[in-house]
């Protein structure tokens, strides 16, 4: 029973009893945490290309070309600003996205194979055809590399352009699209494993080798605490930048081998807890000032602890991480790499240009016939059936909304043409001028085809 307090006629819930008080369910607060990267992400891409393009713009760039330097005095790691948040930041940006992949595999959206396989057939399309499309206008040359840039869809920013929607959606609406990019940035994590390694160090991926199974043996001999996980987790990420594999798959290998069970079962909890209360009311009775009552204070203490030992390590990490993620590092990646001079007097020529037209061609149609078309061939099919409150006409504006790419085709095109700062530079205005094409284009096709979710009801 909630403790009520009467101010000036108003009724208020006690301040303290807010603190047990579950206001979002795990899936609107994914959602809240997303929208709000999303349009933080927005602010920042623009702060970037206005910088980018004024007289700050070479300020703008020396200040992420100057190296920092960490470690001994024998042993250091020196990198520009600019990698320090391409390959270290965003590690940890990668290890939210590996815990995300694990939940939704093992209990979310992807656990379920019926469930989902309609977003998984939606994502591959998706994949597949902005994909080809590129390879298509780019046969051949170093600016073939680009091929998997259009493949990869921004979650947050296209949460961000839904919610902006509000009622005019359905939630199934939201699920699908987030069943739709996690399993793409499954896909795009792989694609980086598998096509975007510079020379491989053996000697250091023997070693990242063996701290994966360090890892591994962690999680089977049922090690809980988190601190062994990130330590462990940090040598393998300085292995893997020396192995030439991408040091920010380190993040999506740890997140894996963090246990998603946790100690206590529900059940067993919810037993513990009326034993845990009474031993409280007990201390309580002595002395109710819990800082000189030692007794209350340890018992107090131990019912937080089974609390935390009742959710799974992988749930807490990923809950914990998921403020620095959305709404510091993204923000920060956003300004170090949206920072994109665009030359208006030959605003044609790089439209025009094979990578900008791969890349934007790829996200806008790619994505529209790929995740639209996919998803129609399923239902049509029989394979798979739509979701519940759910046309063809959500799903072509997710289609579209998919086309926002910007986060991880920002950093495909940072490793495709590291060493091709021109083709970098038509590659990030492929994306953006894409994204924001097809942000705008599925926000006015949805406003205009879907109904208002809230005056149905009223209905």
């Amino acid at each position: 029973m909630k403790r009520i307090i009467k101010l000036a006629g108003k009724e208020h819930v006690a301040p303290w009893e807010k603190a047990f008080d579950r206001v979002l369910s795990p899936i609107e607060e994914f959602i809240h945490r997303q929208t709000t990267s999303g349009i933080l992400l927005m602010m920042f891409a623009v702060v970037a290309l206005v910088i980018a393009n004024s007289n700050l713009s070479e300020s703008y760039h020396h200040f992420f070309q100057q190296y920092f330097t960490i470690g001994l005095e024998n042993f250091g790691l020196s990198k520009t600003l600019h990698h320090w948040i391409n390959d270290g930041l965003m590690a940890i940006f990668f290890l939210v996205v590996g815990l995300e992949l694990k939940r939704e595999l093992l209990v979310g959206e992807l656990a379920n194979v019926k469930q989902a396989l309609l977003p998984i057939i939606a994502a591959i399309g998706g994949m597949m055809i902005p994909a080809l499309i590129y390879f298509a206008i780019n046969p051949s040359g170093h600016t073939v590399d680009g091929w998997g840039i259009p493949m990869a869809t921004d979650i947050a920013f296209a949460l961000g352009a839904l919610a902006l929607l509000g009622n005019r959606i359905p939630q199934s609406l939201l699920m699908f699209l987030i069943a739709v990019a996690i399993v793409d940035d499954l896909g795009a994590v792989t694609v980086i494993a598998l096509f975007y390694t510079e020379t491989i160090n053996l000697g250091a991926l023997g070693l990242a080798g063996l701290f994966i199974m360090v890892l591994v043996s962690l999680n089977r001999a049922g090690v809980r605490m988190l601190l062994p996980y990130l330590l462990i987790g940090a040598f393998l990420w300085v292995a893997m930048l020396k192995s030439g594999v991408h040091a920010t798959l380190a993040g999506v290998i740890l997140a894996f081998t963090i246990p998603m069970k946790p100690k206590y079962d529900p059940k067993r909890f919810l037993s513990l807890i009326g034993d845990s209360v009474d031993k409280i009311k007990n201390a309580y009775k002595e002395n109710e000032n819990i800082i000189v009552n030692d007794a209350l204070r340890s018992k107090v203490s131990a019912l937080g602890k089974g609390a935390y030992l009742v959710q799974a390590p992988a749930q807490v990490l990923e809950s914990k991480l998921h403020l620095s993620s959305a709404y510091l590092i993204i923000p920060i990646f956003a300004l170090a790499n949206a920072g994109v001079a665009i030359n208006f007097a030959d605003l044609g020529g790089v439209i025009l240009h094979p990578v900008t037209m791969g890349i934007g061609l790829g996200l806008v149609l790619g994505k529209l016939i790929g995740i639209a078309g996919f998803t129609w061939v399923a239902v049509k099919a029989g394979v798979c059936d739509l979701p519940t409150g759910l046309n063809m006409k959500h799903i072509i504006g997710v289609a579209f909304m998919g086309g926002i790419g910007f986060t991880m085709s920002i950093f495909i095109a940072e490793l495709g043409f590291a060493h091709h700062p021109e083709d970098l530079l038509m590659a990030k205005s492929g994306i953006l001028f894409a994204s924001f094409f097809s942000g705008v284009t599925g926000f006015i096709w949805l406003y205009l085809t879907a109904k208002d979710q809230g005056k149905e009801q009223a209905e």
